[in-house]
């Protein structure tokens, strides 16, 4: 008897405590969120992957469509065309980007002051040219910048000169500039302003109450709460600048002897694509050209994060 109750109190004691029954997955958010992923994979995540499938390809004339690995990334990384373009956007995106931003802030200030009489017009007439259609935009400009007609041939007529000639192959990059500049100062600008009205007026009062100028003002109040704005502007101006077709494909029959076929990287892999039928090659030079976007772009989101977080 006693044995057994030493064996009983010697056995371990069973302290689990019964599992929980699973809860069931809740499906429902994927009902919200399923269409924009269908959507996602089909538009943006299919053509990627296809794209890199045909880079991995040649198609030659004799062996038809073979498998060369990373050939076409060798090709593409020492092809001279490539990086002609890519030199011609990145000293666009030098020159053009930092004076677009420049205005873009310095309207989106200047409304935000109220010492701007009829605010609201102002306001539309910067933001109207992002309205216009791109391809509309500059083909107007097109007839502006002509050496035979519009704009630029009426000047040189009237001053007896041929001093004006915005399709001049040294002139051609500014003229360029000057289009993207006009059609997105209002876009930049609507971001900038919309940071600037996220500013609490408790702020405004406390330095009104300590006596602070308005360019103090400016410096303590209103560069720092546009600074996340700015990173995103700049951002989205990056990869407008290395995405740059548009504007040099319109106007390339009105200056066809100074823009090329490859003139920049996109407008490179469009015509090895559409008119040389190089659709492997085209494929690479979309995906460097891709890579080194996202790099580029990647880096300066991190140094902006970095300052804002300081």
């Amino acid at each position: 008897m006693t044995t057994a109750v030493t064996e009983r109190a010697a056995s371990p004691v069973n302290t689990r405590r019964p599992r929980p029954p699973k809860a069931k997955k809740d499906w429902r958010g994927w009902q919200f969120a399923g269409p924009f992923a269908i959507v996602f994979v089909l538009v943006f995540i299919a053509p990627l992957v296809y794209a890199l499938w045909l880079s991995l390809f040649q198609n030659r004339m004799i062996g038809g469509t073979v498998f060369v690995g990373l050939d076409n990334y060798t090709t593409a990384l020492a092809d001279p065309q490539f990086w002609d373009g890519f030199g011609r956007v990145l000293l666009f995106l030098v020159v053009q980007v930092p004076i677009m931003l420049l205005l873009a802030l310095a309207a989106a200030l200047a409304i935000d002051s109220a010492r701007l009489y009829a605010t609201g017009l102002f306001r539309l007439v910067i933001f109207l040219p992002y309205a216009v259609p791109a391809v509309v935009a500059v083909l107007m400009w097109g007839f502006i910048y002509g050496d035979n007609f519009g704009l630029a041939a009426d000047l040189n007529r009237l001053l007896g000169t041929d001093v004006i000639t915005p399709f001049a192959s040294n002139w051609i990059l500014a003229s360029l500039g000057n289009i993207v500049t006009w059609e997105y100062v209002g876009y930049n600008m609507l971001i900038f302003y919309s940071a600037l009205k996220t500013i609490p007026h408790e702020l405004y009062e406390a330095a009104e109450i300590d006596g602070a100028r308005p360019v103090h003002v400016l410096k303590a109040v209103k560069l720092p709460a546009v600074r996340g704005a700015l990173v995103i502007a700049t951002i989205f101006s990056i990869i407008g600048s290395f995405q740059l077709f548009n504007e040099p494909n319109v106007i390339q029959p009105l200056a066809n002897n100074v823009i090329t076929t490859s003139f920049t990287p996109n407008m490179y892999a469009y015509n090895l694509s559409f008119a040389g039928q190089q659709y492997n090659y085209s494929a690479t030079v979309a995906i460097v050209m891709g890579v080194i976007t996202a790099a580029i772009a990647y880096a300066v989101q991190l140094r902006g994060t970095r300052r804002e977080d300081r």
